[in-house]
């Protein structure tokens, strides 16, 4: 499948998704945005395809809406559209490989990414108060929970841009690379996720965003009753408590 606005490079296990719009710096629009939900859903259907790479082309990651194109068109043919919730959803592990600048909506887009690899010369910053706009797509939701609501505040209600480094200080980032060596980094990480058991990664992340909006005492209660749920451990019918391994 493919897009003018977006690239898909099928690899061994897992997929690599460019946004494709590098003279705008990866701007989004309305059939930018279908294209990607499309694309996702593809993937999703694919059983060899255990994770994605998520990474810009050219000089920046994304840049959030095409702010002329939405003064031009207006926010309707906009509205269906939330990439966040659809990387959030997808069944395996999304990494972001932050090549450049992920700013406002593109900043939205990072945050629900499972795993956030950036390039040292990334940049990271959300305008929506600069330009007169709340976040739609869970900013104010994962921001925080990423790196403390002190900062998430200072974020999202100063505009200010955060450089990888500092964002790797304050625990947005998983890891740092040079430029030229981000896609590989991000590529290694997802080889590694994908040579788990069968079916982990997918079960790993549902297991832990789940638990993560709950309460401890409720967090560890969806934990034992999920895991419960998997009776299996590569084909076999060896429960965890036949081999005496604790949940």
């Amino acid at each position: 499948m493919t897009h003018a606005f977006l690239q898909v490079e099928r690899r061994e296990r897992f997929a690599i998704v460019s946004f494709n719009r590098p003279e705008r710096l990866n701007a989004l629009v309305p059939e930018m945005l279908a294209a990607f939900d499309d694309l996702m859903a593809d993937l999703d259907r694919d059983p060899e395809i255990l994770a994605v790479v998520l990474t810009g082309r050219g000089r920046a990651f994304c840049a959030g809406l095409d702010v002329a194109v939405l003064q031009e068109v207006g926010p309707t043919p906009f509205l269906p559209f939330d990439p966040a919730r659809t990387i959030a959803n997808w069944r395996g592990p999304v990494i972001a490989a932050i090549n450049g600048a992920a700013a406002t909506g593109g900043l939205e887009i990072a945050v629900a990414c499972d795993l956030v690899i950036a390039a040292d010369s990334a940049v990271f910053v959300d305008t929506h108060s600069r330009v007169g706009l709340l976040p739609g797509w869970g900013l104010s939701a994962r921001l925080h929970r990423a790196i403390g609501i002190y900062r998430a505040k200072e974020l999202e209600m100063t505009g200010r841009p955060l450089p990888a480094a500092e964002a790797y200080e304050w625990g947005l980032v998983n890891r740092l690379a040079p430029s030229a060596e981000l896609l590989d980094e991000a590529c290694d990480m997802a080889r590694l996720i994908a040579t788990g058991a069968p079916g982990l990664p997918a079960e790993t992340k549902a297991l832990i965003d789940g638990g993560s909006m709950l309460p401890l005492e409720a967090a560890l209660e969806f934990e034992k009753q999920f895991s419960s749920r998997r009776h299996t451990i590569s084909g076999s019918d060896l429960s965890f408590d036949h081999l005496g391994m604790s949940r």
